[in-house]
């Protein structure tokens, strides 16, 4: 005969199985939207046999913060928020700087609060927060898109903090042409995400090459001089393997992230 702390134990073991299955789940469902999503890295568009190159990243928890769906390649979810967007706490008609302190050289970009004040926000939200601290560039491209992505605290372009942001400033750089891209000048800083409407989190990029990118992808900095060129000197060293995607073959430790009022 089964005691009633047996059966708990057993009810408890069931419940403990079937969130495991459901977490597990979640996992495949993600790896299979996040390989989609990065398929388009490439894409040949059939009408003008343009080409060019989407960026996405992903936007998991940092330390269990619980991005809804993390998958295992470097593209971003596109899941519900599991924390809320921090309130709004920043001058809407103010411009900020973001510095990052690197091993590579400072990165320092303008943010202009009054085109993109969610993002902006959430920016300081997060490095006042130190969240940026000690995390890495976890991707390079230097081919077809030419960008260094970073704000990813997994390191594996899975990360983010929890919440997401909408798109903000889309029409900054003009109209899309036939081809279905605009150019994000050199020097540009730009929220990655999934591909999907409202999916930025804490993962963005920085281009150090003039890119053509489909208008999707919000443009909120500016990268000054010393900056890009320190950035560019990252580029220049390639890619890990001597591919064309992936991982700095410098690696890139973001030491200190910082936003100061202007």
């Amino acid at each position: 005969m089964v005691s009633s702390d047996q059966r708990r134990r057993q009810l408890a073991r069931e419940k403990y199985v079937r969130q495991q299955q459901r977490r597990q789940e979640a996992r495949q469902k993600a790896r299979r939207r996040n390989t989609v999503v990065a398929a388009s890295l490439a894409v040949v568009l059939a009408a003008g046999g343009a080409v060019y190159a989407s960026v996405s990243l992903t936007d998991g928890g940092k330390k269990g913060s619980g991005d809804a769906a993390a998958g295992d390649t470097p593209t971003p979810s596109a899941s519900a928020s599991a924390t809320p967007e921090p309130a709004m706490a920043i001058d809407k008609k103010a411009t900020y700087t973001m510095s990052l302190k690197t091993n590579e050289g400072d990165i320092s970009f303008a943010m202009d609060a009054a085109k993109t004040p969610r993002t902006v926000n959430s920016f300081k939200h997060l490095a006042d927060q130190k969240y940026f601290d000690g995390t890495k560039c976890h991707r390079l491209t230097t081919q077809g898109i030419f960008v260094l992505q970073c704000g990813d605290p997994k390191g594996d372009g899975t990360g983010g903090p929890g919440y997401t942001i909408p798109d903000e400033n889309l029409s900054a750089l003009g109209k899309a042409g036939a081809d279905g891209s605009v150019t994000f000048p050199a020097g540009t800083v730009a929220m990655a995400n999934t591909g999907q409407p409202g999916t930025g989190g804490s993962q963005f990029f920085l281009v150090y090459k003039d890119t053509k990118l489909p208008p999707s992808y919000t443009p909120f900095g500016k990268i000054d001089a010393a900056g890009l060129k320190a950035v560019q000197e990252i580029a220049k060293a390639g890619v890990e393997g001597g591919a064309t995607d992936g991982a700095p073959k410098k690696v890139v430790t973001i030491e200190k992230a910082t936003v100061t009022k202007k």
